[in-house]
């Protein structure tokens, strides 16, 4: 079994307050789940306006099938236009 860990940093430049960048995570993290089955949670900075990290988690029997479903995902948070990613890590556990 082969656990993938991406941790992404996030800017949300058009939000004002909580309420707008909670509406972006909230948006995030349904495309996620629905299209790639991730597990996804904003792990970090919370309190702060226009700056999130999420955390997304994918199991697998195979490291590269774990690899291609997190990268796909990050290619689709870079898509979007109201976030911009600041800073990305991977861990394999």
């Amino acid at each position: 079994m082969v656990v993938g860990l991406y941790t992404v940093e996030l800017f949300i430049s058009g939000s004002q307050s909580l309420k707008d960048k909670r509406q972006v995570l909230h948006g995030i993290k349904d495309r996620l789940h629905g299209k790639f089955n991730l597990s996804v949670a904003e792990v970090d900075s919370q309190d702060l306006w226009q700056k999130a990290i999420l955390g997304m988690a994918c199991v697998s029997n195979e490291r590269s099938h774990v690899n291609q479903v997190l990268e796909q995902a990050l290619n689709l948070i870079k898509s979007m236009p109201a976030v911009e990613v600041s800073r990305v890590q991977l861990e394999f556990l």
